[in-house]
């Protein structure tokens, strides 16, 4: 285990709902014992399975395994309620597992929910060396680094106010600087930095790359937003209903947990819309390669039984970050209303140009009448890439640089 930080074998953690303890506490006593002699609990119901999965029992984990090498960023990805936040209080010794083991190498610096180890009636300054002495530091170990703690927070001229005034921001700022600098070899958060601004998350997931890079430690990150994970993360591991169903590259991983990217040139996704008695088939169409500024078009094709009048087409493009880079839509473009005849109707929208900078991106069709009524709208309905430009051969000039999302185009002059 000697490049192996984080071991877990077979670990699982099953819940009992609505029942807290035995309500005698000689009860709750001989039971402890027993589990601590691996031995049937002596006030347990006759016949009764400890590890049923009935109303009453519920298991947030089941039967997982994997090992973390020193200096990985991990995403942990999954729905609300697949187990993530199991995981990491596991992992940060809050709970303990009904089975299975943990083995850690080093100290652990947790960062679960904002304002978690922080005294209200401290201050600021107080609570980081509250929180050192909880990781173990020594107080002039922590005095070295309580500049860089503060810099690094933004909130200097807060740090001797107690923290029960702090704004929620200003609790996860000054939470993970300290986590961040404090001596620990694994640094877990979950979802936090969702609290932060969008300054501050920046840097935030610059630390923590740094603190992978440049200091060897383990990263443990949970968050809903793919594009933090996919650009923090070189591992990922996808949860499920309490199992992992990926555990693999970050890419790979968040591709499982969204779907694959189904779409390429001259292939089509197919939805059936049931109000409308139609087939909806669409697919991109780029006869020079998806690219920046090149054309693009989007062909949609509805199979119907009924006639339908007035409807609206919109055409959604989007990424991991952001739903809707841009969205247009046929009820806004000179005002045409669609009508959809029995039988086979098309549909384009042409894009003379397309100013997206290199990236993954998704496409999703809607259906609406006039009325708002929506007949359809898939949100993840097609993927498409739009690669790096490569410039032609014997070309001298360097690779162009854009930054952001789009491209605007411009002129320069002197």
């Amino acid at each position: 285990m000697s490049s192996v930080a984080v071991r877990v074998e077979n670990l699982s953690k099953m819940y009992r709902l609505g029942v807290i303890n035995n309500k005698f506490l000689y009860k709750d006593i001989q039971t402890w014992i027993a589990v601590k002699r691996k031995k049937e609990d002596p006030h347990s119901k006759i016949g009764e399975d400890k590890y049923r999965g009935d109303k009453d029992h519920f298991w947030a984990l089941k039967d997982i395994s994997f090992d973390i090498k020193k200096g990985d960023r991990v995403g942990i990805i999954g729905k609300n309620g697949a187990g993530k936040s199991t995981l990491l209080k596991i992992l940060s010794r809050i709970t303990a597992p009904t089975e299975g083991n943990v083995k850690i190498k080093g100290k652990v610096a947790s960062l679960l929910e904002v304002g978690t180890g922080f005294h209200g009636e401290l201050t600021g300054r107080e609570n980081i060396y509250l929180n050192g002495a909880i990781l173990g530091m020594k107080k002039r170990r922590i005095d070295k680094k309580l500049d860089d703690i503060i810099a690094f927070s933004g909130i200097e001229h807060h740090i001797d106010t107690p923290v029960k005034r702090y704004s929620s921001g200003m609790y996860v700022r000054l939470a993970f600087a300290v986590a961040a600098h404090l001596d620990s070899d694994i640094l877990i958060a979950d979802e936090v930095l969702a609290v932060g601004d969008a300054d501050f998350q920046k840097k935030a997931l610059g630390k923590m790359q740094d603190l992978s890079t440049d200091q060897g430690r383990t990263v443990f990150f949970v968050s809903h937003n793919l594009g933090s994970v996919k650009n923090l993360c070189n591992t990922g591991i996808v949860l499920e209903a309490g199992r992992i169903i990926s555990y693999d590259a970050i890419n790979n991983s968040i591709e499982k947990y969204i779907g694959p990217k189904v779409l390429l040139k001259n292939k089509s996704n197919s939805a059936y819309i049931s109000e409308l008695s139609a087939n909806l088939e669409a697919r991109i169409v780029a006869e020079s390669g998806i690219g920046i500024f090149k054309p693009f078009a989007v062909e949609v094709t509805l199979s119907s039984r009924i006639k339908t009048e007035n409807i609206s087409i919109h055409v959604a493009i989007g990424n991991d970050e952001i739903d809707n880079i841009c969205c247009v839509a046929s009820a806004e473009t000179d005002n045409i209303k669609l009508n959809i005849a029995v039988g086979i109707n098309k549909y384009t929208c042409y894009f003379p140009s397309l100013p997206l900078v290199a990236g993954a991106y998704r496409l999703r069709i809607a259906i609406v009448n006039p009325f708002c009524h929506i007949y359809y709208n898939n949100k993840e309905f097609l993927y498409f890439d739009i690669p790096e430009d490569i410039p032609d051969k014997g070309q001298v000039a360097t690779l162009p640089v854009y930054h952001g999302l789009t491209y605007i185009p411009h002129k320069w002059s002197f």
